[in-house]
């Protein structure tokens, strides 16, 4: 058995698989192939500043929400989220997280610097 339970060519449990499945398992792992430069490639610098951006506010510090609601039945409904990003448990400076982001990503220096609305 192969990881995910999906069988290939090669596979000993490829070779009980119909003729039709087999193809389709084929034309299946060559789209999935097909598509992996494209979702490795640079991204746009607009895209890859969004993002940085996100992971240099978790190396800000711990950020949270809460919420509190009722339903329809008047119970009283609580969330508490809070996340600590790698970062900042490592102590890296947010800005430099960010500038070392956007570059792997885009292999240039940032379109905008970064706001962290301090």
């Amino acid at each position: 058995m192969t990881a995910c339970g999906i069988s290939w060519p090669g596979d000993p449990d490829f070779a009980r698989l119909s003729g039709r499945t087999a193809t389709r398992l084929r034309t299946f792992g060559i789209a999935v192939l097909a598509a992996f430069p494209a979702a490795c490639g640079p991204v746009s610098p607009e895209l890859a500043a969004r993002q940085c951006e996100e992971r240099a506010r978790a190396a800000d510090g711990p950020t949270g929400s809460v919420g509190v609601g009722f339903n329809d039945r008047g119970e009283t409904l609580t969330k508490l989220s809070i996340t600590i990003g790698s970062d900042y448990v490592r102590g890296l400076d947010p800005h430099e997280v960010y500038e070392s982001c956007v570059r792997r990503k885009t292999g240039q220096a940032p379109i905008r610097p970064l706001d962290l609305g301090e």
